[in-house]
């Protein structure tokens, strides 16, 4: 196990990979953060690589950050960063998205609106640090899963998982009484896979009693956008599962939903081995 990861990998991978960004629970004691740590523990997929632990299982390579996304955001572009939180000159190129703009970039400034993360502004050399140690090793080992697979295979096929609050609309900033679904599937728009992959995860939540929903209001990130390159049967797509099925946002702890959802995720599991495999077979005809 790397120290700022884990990976679960079968002796005998199907070409379906899937990864956690965001449910790492690590504060490293460089951080030195000025807000509450329970602020801080918000913005966690918390459970969320337990929920998909048994892929491994069935031949899913399961890959997750050890580190919390507070301390650095792995779902986002290295150049997506507000150099206003820097006390000195940031010597690489910048391209500063809406999501730094609210301080949740590569490195987050705010918990929330009005909840500053850090009390002094930080060194380009302290993020740096934090590029090269955890942000660097994750995506060079998800490139390498991905890639491997895609060589032998001929495609290859990724889930990226998330967890997402009850009040993700509020937190968006969007008024009114919207809904939010079970699940979120993001595949910017259609651009990172084949619709037919998004159509059957859909598909079979739906079957299993869950709302869901296509790009509404999450779209995907970075990672799949990265990953999903459906012309070179690179499929990557996005999952947010909303965090009232399986845990307390208060307390973090697990609830009896969490067995039953995990079960329905075997069996969504299964069903995607099996198409992955099927896509594969027709590939080599």
């Amino acid at each position: 196990m790397h120290k700022n990861y884990t990976l679960v990998q079968p002796d005998d991978a199907v070409p379906l990979v899937m990864d956690s960004p965001h449910s790492g629970v690590d504060y490293p004691a460089d951080f030195e953060y000025a807000c509450s740590l329970a602020d801080l523990r918000y913005a966690e997929d918390t459970h969320v690589e337990k929920l998909w632990q048994n892929a491994p299982s069935m031949g899913i390579p399961l890959l997750a950050a050890n580190a919390a996304r507070t301390y650095i955001d792995y779902n986002r572009s290295l150049d997506d960063l507000d150099v206003n939180m820097l006390s000195d000159k940031w010597p690489n190129a910048i391209n500063p998205g809406e999501k730094s703009s609210r301080g949740f970039g590569l490195i987050w400034s705010n918990i929330a609106e009005g909840k500053p993360i850090y009390a002094t502004k930080l060194s380009s050399s302290a993020v740096s640090k934090r590029i090269e140690e955890y942000y660097l090793p994750y995506h060079s080992q998800l490139n390498e899963l991905l890639d491997s697979l895609a060589d032998r295979h001929g495609g290859v096929w990724h889930l990226n998982q998330h967890s997402m609050p009850a009040a993700a609309y509020a937190r968006m900033g969007f008024s009114g009484d919207r809904v939010l679904a079970d699940f979120v599937l993001g595949t910017r728009d259609g651009t990172t896979c084949d619709p037919e992959f998004a159509d059957l995860i859909a598909n079979v939540l739906r079957g299993l009693g869950y709302s869901v929903s296509i790009n509404e209001p999450y779209k995907g990130a970075e990672l799949v956008r990265l990953h999903g390159r459906p012309l070179e049967n690179r499929h990557s797509l996005m999952i947010e599962i909303h965090r009232r099925l399986y845990m307390s946002e208060l307390t973090r702890e697990v609830h009896d939903g969490f067995g039953v959802l995990q079960k329905d995720l075997d069996r969504l599991s299964q069903t995607l081995v099996e198409y992955v495999k099927h896509k594969i077979s027709r590939t080599g005809e």
